[in-house]
């Protein structure tokens, strides 16, 4: 029968002669030896039971089952995963059967539940729930319900002598069988002592391993921890491990997007940082010359705006592939961004006039090339230096063929041009940059803009990053790639970077005060973080500004952990024991080895852009991307979001956050509070 004050539910059976009674309904309800149960998933409370949930939850009654506040020992990631079921059942009529330990009164209680969902009078979506009692009472069972049974992480108890003790959901659905012993699990059972023995001593291990599991074999990353069995109190490992199988099949696919360039599958500037040296340094062992050219297209952005971008990618794929053709089989051809390329090429010494393959580049492009179908010219402009005449090194080389391209893009009539002395009055314009720098810097000329990150699903702000402008007194507003690079060659960077932290961390504190609650981003150059001042300004900002060191991230490009910044880890640490937040930009296209972030105290990634374009064909990067900081528990920010279908697919791959053009552009200050500030009565309603 339902009990006094029990919420209205509606539960009807038709037939061609009638209704069924719902106190008859009730009452059969009460007879079934299952455990029966409505949960309002919204409010965390039980809104109906029958008898058998009562003597399950040892309720005197429902009123006072439904009385009970079911959220105030409830763990966040039980409340997570109610959350999923509920948005699960909104999608599609599903169940699920899982193994559940309740704790009326205190005493554990272990059921087989199998959920549903259940459609309120109001509209709402509920949780229907039948419980039968689990009859495997046994240790391993206890343990189960107490483990996160919903991570994709294949947790496992070992007893010291290799015998399983526990093996959570993931960990079971992988194993050959139940009693199979850690030994027993690797390809190669030699590996399981040593791993075992660096355990035992260090109290923690770790090692990437191939496996056997009922998939076949499979590598898998396993971190061994010595411990304690909770039940009998002896001596144990915990292991948790992860499928990194993908990871290891992918390697060449990923190390290809990195150090290629994904619209003409030519060399980045990553590949060139590796290997260019090398090359440079072997020809001239063997006696050959090396020079280096750049390519640029004339009117290019033209194409692009009479005949559109697919236009212009067909020409940069064009221009690629003939270059390709034209250049030795020893040449490193590589597209460094935009419309711009650079081939190193080798010959022997003496063997040709200096500048005779960039000629042969300009008279091969002068005859009408088909971009879609259509016959068009393709002027270029080459900027040349020979190595080591015109410079030494690769940053040298690079400097020397930029002014050598710049003057060629400057006279009509030498569209192929050496680099010459001459040359440096360019860099007398920089030095110009430089000096307006410095007045900037003692002016406090600058200024910053934020660009918000969203969440996919409620389309809110939750984070921003700041970006920096320079609001020059006869120029305007200059955009950061146009004088960035100039301070970071001079030095200027480390007094400009303390500008944009103090100042951001001076926001946060406005927010705060506002009452505003979320997260600020700046990005910080390798630069910066050599400066031995950096860490010190960094300490001293909260007491300075009175900011949340925990709100603030820190933004560094991939090279910091790859071996180019001295003592990285040990300034990371420091700033990472400041409070700051240690997010790594443009992730993927630095690649080198995953494992180093392993070594890192990093609490997020935001993937590159470049990427974004990849989920259209599945996202098979991106999806190892979120697999590996899943598994390191780091924050993922997608960069470059364009288009909502971008967005959806991020969100069903669970990529919560997202920034891009889809949701703003940087925009200043004040607008930036005027947008969360909206955002703020709009929660309010």
């Amino acid at each position: 029968m339902r009990e006094p004050g029990q919420p209205p539910l509606t539960l009807r059976s038709s037939y061609a002669g009638g209704k069924v009674d719902l106190d008859l309904l009730m009452s059969l309800f009460d007879r079934l030896d299952t455990g029966l149960w409505i949960f309002d998933i919204d409010h965390m409370r039980v809104l109906w039971a029958n008898q058998k949930a009562l003597e399950i939850t040892q309720s005197a009654s429902l009123a006072e089952l439904q009385a009970r506040d079911m959220a105030a020992d409830m763990s966040h990631s039980v409340e997570q995963r109610l959350r999923q079921y509920q948005q699960d059942f909104c999608k599609q009529d599903v169940s699920f059967s899982e193994m559940w330990t309740l704790y009326p009164q205190g005493e554990a209680k272990v059921l087989q539940v199998i959920m549903s969902g259940i459609r309120l009078t109001d509209g709402r979506m509920a949780l229907l729930c039948e419980g039968r009692p689990h009859h495997e009472q046994q240790p391993e069972t206890l343990r189960s319900s107490e483990a996160l049974m919903h991570t994709p992480v294949m947790i496992s108890l070992f007893s010291r002598d290799g015998r399983p003790l526990y093996r959570n959901t993931a960990a079971r659905a992988t194993c050959l069988s139940l009693d199979t012993t850690f030994e027993g699990q690797f390809e190669a059972p030699r590996e399981a002592a040593p791993l075992l023995g660096l355990a035992e001593s260090k109290r923690t291990a770790r090692r990437v391993a191939r496996v056997k599991t009922n998939a076949g074999l499979r590598w898998h990353e396993l971190t061994v921890r010595a411990c304690h069995d909770s039940v009998t109190g002896q001596p144990a490992y915990l292991v948790s491990e992860i499928d990194v199988t993908e990871l290891h099949e992918t390697k060449e696919r990923a190390q290809y997007l990195a150090s290629h360039d994904a619209l003409t599958g030519l060399s980045n500037r990553t590949y060139l940082k590796e290997r260019l040296a090398q090359v440079l340094q072997d020809a001239s062992g063997e006696g050959k010359a090396a020079t280096l050219y750049l390519v640029d297209l004339d009117d290019f952005k033209m194409v692009n705006d009479s005949l559109g971008h697919a236009a212009g990618d067909s020409l940069l794929q064009l221009v690629a592939a003939k270059l390709m053709e034209l250049a030795g089989p020893d040449d490193i051809v590589a597209r460094l961004g935009g419309d711009e390329f650079l081939i190193c090429h080798l010959e022997k010494s003496g063997s040709h006039e200096p500048d005779w393959f960039g000629q042969s580049l300009l008279r091969e492009f002068a005859r009408p090339q088909l971009i879609d179908g259509k016959p068009k010219t393709v002027g270029l402009s080459i900027g040349y230096t020979h190595y080591p005449e015109d410079g030494e090194n690769i940053g040298e080389l690079m400097r020397h063929a930029d002014l050598a391209l710049y003057q060629a893009k400057t006279d009509p009539k030498q569209k192929c041009v050496r680099f010459r002395e001459r040359m440096r009055l360019l860099r007398d314009e920089h030095k110009a940059i430089k000096k307006d720098l410095e007045r900037a810097i003692r002016e406090d000329e600058f200024l910053l803009y934020y660009q918000p990150i969203s969440c996919t699903r409620s389309d809110r702000v939750v984070s921003a990053e700041a970006l920096i402008r320079w609001q020059h007194p006869e120029k305007g507003l200059v955009p950061p790639d146009k004088f960035i690079p100039i301070a970071d060659e001079t030095g200027l960077i480390n007094d400009i970077g303390t500008w944009v932290c103090r100042n951001v961390a001076s926001m946060q504190r406005r927010l705060e005060s506002m009452n505003i609650h979320i997260p600020l981003s700046l990005n910080v150059s390798p630069r910066q973080l050599s400066d031995p001042h950096f860490v010190s300004c960094m300490q001293a900002l909260p007491e300075e500004t009175g900011c949340d060191p925990g709100l603030i991230s820190l933004e560094l490009t991939e090279c910091v952990l790859l071996g180019d910044i001295p003592n990285a880890l040990e300034t990371l640490s420091a700033l990472k024991q400041a409070g700051y937040r240690i997010v790594i930009d443009d992730f993927g296209t630095g690649y080198s080895n995953l494992a180093y972030l392993h070594n890192y105290p990093i609490d997020g990634i935001k993937i590159d852009r470049v990427f974004m374009e990849e989920v259209a064909t599945g996202g098979a990067i991106v999806k190892l991307i979120l697999s590996l900081a899943n598994a390191l528990g780091a924050e993922v920010v997608a960069e470059g979001v364009e288009t909502i279908e971008q967005r959806s697919w991020l969100s069903k791959n669970g990529c919560n956050r997202y920034q891009g053009f889809l949701y703003s552009r940087p925009v200043p200050e004040d607008r930036f509070l005027s947008m969360l500030e909206t955002q703020m009565r709009i929660a309010a309603m």
